[in-house]
């Protein structure tokens, strides 16, 4: 009987010098682990199809380009991988707190009934005999002491099955432990690795600056006549399309050999739709994808705290998250704005246009090319939202329609 004493005094152990980690709560474990797994499965798969695609290139800006985005998908997969982690951490902690107190529970009767055996396993039965009372009392006793032993060997085994779940919970918990470190260690190889390629990319678009310069002053100068959000994705709506008319005019016409011959015949007009037809048929982008990675705060079209519907999608990324474009395309305007924190705007094709706001830190410019999974900065995180709204022709338009 001594064995089960000091086995009911057996608690399980804690994790030794365990560095304190934020967890989630442990309602939102579960779907938590759900939607990190499929955001790292995504990421790893864009950042293996950018790989190929920056191996295929053969100019050196698109090569670089697809680097990036690969680096930055890989980035998002490490987020991911951590978020994984932080989840099943959190479970098995849960888990191995719930079975404490059960243990708990189970522990003090039978600890209290195998304390009286042991008690009366130590009295000699010339003892008992010598004491008031019949020989058919004790007989009595010892046929009861006699049936209890195989439920106090029941109810221990069971005990004993209960700590070691527990060990193998502590076990989980360390593994998860682990794999955090070694996806935070990965974040920060990458991220550095995200920093010199952007370093390279900086000195070699440094003969463009001066045109990148004016181009952002007149966006800084509409946002300034702008008087709010709306506002300023139009007034940038209507510079695109300005740009887009000049682009399409024909160029100058030569000087002719001969000025005494005829001037050629000129050619016929190809029948073509007008603008607004013509944007409101275009395909959206390609290969549109969320900006960030993160729990969905408020949908598209749902209520908000004003009374307002939604005109995007407002996510709930980790401090300093990885932020991509969403899609191909041109930065219109890249910086703070009143009331939204940093914003970038993205002109796409075809009169689409992309809204992120909520950034913690902008690393883009205005007149930048993107593509799709480009960085583009950092989420903020903590209690910022971030918000994702896609525009047609200036309508906001349902973001998950069009996540390929």
């Amino acid at each position: 009987m001594l064995g089960v004493g000091a086995m009911l005094a057996v608690v399980i152990p804690e994790t030794q010098a365990a560095p304190v980690v934020t967890l989630l709560a442990p309602d939102e474990a579960d779907a938590a682990l759900a939607r990190a797994t499929r955001e790292s499965r995504i990421a790893q798969a864009r950042a293996a199809r950018m790989t190929r695609a920056a191996e295929a290139a053969t100019q050196a800006a698109t090569r670089t380009a697809s680097e990036a985005a690969a680096l930055a998908a890989r980035i998002q997969q490490a987020e991911a991988d951590i978020e994984i982690a932080r989840a099943r951490l959190t479970i098995a902690r849960k888990a191995r707190a719930d079975l404490t107190a059960r243990l708990a529970v189970k522990q003090e009767p039978t600890a209290r009934l195998a304390a009286a055996l042991q008690t009366a396993a130590r009295r000699p039965l010339a003892l008992a005999a010598l004491q008031p009372g019949s020989l058919t009392d004790v007989v009595h006793v010892r046929a009861v002491l006699g049936s209890a032993v195989p439920q106090i060997r029941a109810r221990t085994a069971a005990l004993r099955s209960e700590l070691d779940r527990g060990r193998a919970l502590e076990a989980q918990a360390a593994r998860a432990l682990a794999q955090m470190r070694d996806g935070e260690g990965a974040l920060r190889e990458r991220r550095t690795q995200l920093a010199a390629l952007e370093t390279r990319q900086r000195i070699a678009s440094r003969n463009a600056k001066g045109a990148a310069l004016r181009e952002g002053e007149r966006a800084l100068a509409l946002a300034e006549e702008a008087r709010d959000l709306d506002g300023l994705v139009d007034k940038l709506g209507e510079v695109a399309a300005l740009r887009q008319e000049l682009a399409a005019l024909p160029g100058p016409v030569l000087r002719p050999a001969d000025l005494a011959a005829a001037l050629p015949a000129a050619p016929m007009p190809v029948p073509a739709l007008s603008a607004p037809d013509a944007q409101a048929s275009a395909p959206p982008p390609r290969d549109f994808q969320l900006p960030v990675q993160g729990r969905t705060l408020i949908g598209f079209g749902a209520r908000r705290e004003s009374g307002l519907a939604s005109t995007g999608l407002s996510l709930a990324p980790a401090r300093d998250a990885q932020v991509v474009a969403p899609a191909r395309g041109r930065v219109a305007f890249a910086g703070a704005y009143r009331g939204f924190g940093r914003i970038v705007i993205i002109e796409h094709a075809g009169g689409w246009t992309s809204l992120i706001t909520g950034l913690g830190r902008v690393e883009v410019a205005v007149g930048d090319a993107v593509i799709g999974g480009s960085p583009m900065g950092r989420a903020s995180g903590g209690t910022q939202a971030l918000t994702i709204e896609l525009r047609r022709n200036g309508q906001p338009v349902n973001p998950l329609q069009y996540l390929r």
